[in-house]
């Protein structure tokens, strides 16, 4: 009960002190809106870079991933050459 009674007694203060400066609150808020706008497009430069290295990480292991099973078919061909090879060798010998 204490809570509800003081939360009224707080929300007629604040809206008789907002009548009362209602221009130094414009000034107030004036002040405030492009230095919010300002960090708040910051923080959303740095989270945008922050995911776009991500995604360049990604990518990149991707491109790791396809190169490196492109190897392994290449050296399992070069394995059954060799092996053909050295078949054909033991039967000439």
């Amino acid at each position: 009960m204490k809570t509800l009674i003081g939360g009224a007694v707080a929300a007629v203060l604040g809206l008789i002190g907002l009548s009362v400066w209602f221009g130094e609150f414009l000034q107030l808020l004036a002040g405030a809106i492009p230095v919010m706008l300002l960090l708040g497009g910051g923080l959303a430069l740095y989270l945008g870079f922050d995911e776009l290295k991500d995604t360049w990480k990604k990518d990149g292991s991707d491109v790791d991933t396809v190169a490196a099973d492109n190897d392994n078919e290449k050296y399992k061909q070069e394995i059954d050459e060799l092996k053909q090879e050295i078949e054909t060798l033991k039967s000439d010998t």
